[in-house]
């Protein structure tokens, strides 16, 4: 049953990744050109919810394009955004690692990159009043960027993402809808980050859900992560499935279609 799972989920993300429907899009920020890719939905629809995916920190790969052909087939114009630019692209995870620390660091940087590609989803096509942001690992931490930035969205969902803010940081009022999908034995989130987390999500009055996946770590919704729990980041099929689930759930509650 579960390599059933397996050979069924993973065939379902990355299935027809080279799709024609999957269009590249140069935007930039000031002077620095972006890259990034767009599908349109493939049902018609008068509210034309859209979709905002900020990928992991390696940049856009093959999870997130195939998670975008899916949303689309499932009625959503989806943006994969650019958060590095041209000429900043990570070769491996410690080049990676320092990109995206530095927009950890500087988070207004990140809100600013994030705004630029909620903007371009909405030239594409998709209703300003009818988007969500969806993120994974680095992406994960920048959707919660958004939405303590206050950016126009009907909710965001973290997947296996950073959860923690500088303690120095105000706690802001936060409007939109979130939703985390986490890894119950995920290392790279501590204890201590998880309940300060929680404890600004009651503060800032958030309409929130966290859910835990058991048996599962960092990175579970990648098929290209391995399986390997012990080195901290391992694809989990069963998680990476009810996970879906759970996304789509949350989308048929916040967007239009």
């Amino acid at each position: 049953m579960k390599n059933s799972i397996i050979i069924l989920f993973s065939a379902i993300l990355f299935s027809n990744l080279m799709n024609a429907q999957l269009k590249p899009v140069k935007y930039s920020e000031g002077s620095q050109q972006l890259n990034g890719l767009f599908i349109k939905s493939t049902k018609k629809s008068t509210n034309n919810p859209g979709i905002l995916l900020l990928p992991a920190w390696l940049g856009i790969d093959n999870a997130s394009k195939g998670i975008a052909e899916e949303l689309s087939k499932l009625g959503y114009h989806v943006f994969i955004a650019d958060i590095y630019g041209e000429g900043n692209y990570p070769k491996n995870t410690g080049e990676a690692g320092k990109q995206a620390g530095f927009y950890k660091q500087n988070y207004e940087a990140y809100q600013k990159r994030i705004d630029i590609a909620l903007h371009e989803l909405i030239k594409l096509g998709a209703n300003a009043d009818n988007i969500v942001a969806i993120g994974y690992c680095f992406g994960g931490t920048g959707v919660l960027e958004a939405a303590r930035g206050d950016l126009k969205l009907k909710g965001v969902a973290s997947f296996h993402g950073g959860l923690g803010k500088d303690a120095s940081r105000k706690t802001e009022i936060i409007n939109t809808k979130v939703l985390i999908c986490h890894g119950a034995d995920d290392p790279f989130v501590s204890k201590d980050e998880i309940a300060s987390f929680q404890q600004e999500m009651h503060d800032s009055k958030a309409d929130w859900q966290m859910i835990y996946y058991a048996n599962s770590v960092h990175s579970f919704t990648n098929p290209e992560a391995g399986n390997d729990n012990s080195k901290g980041a391992a694809y989990n099929p069963v998680a990476a499935k009810r996970s879906f689930d759970h996304l789509q759930l949350f989308l048929n509650e916040v967007l239009k279609k």
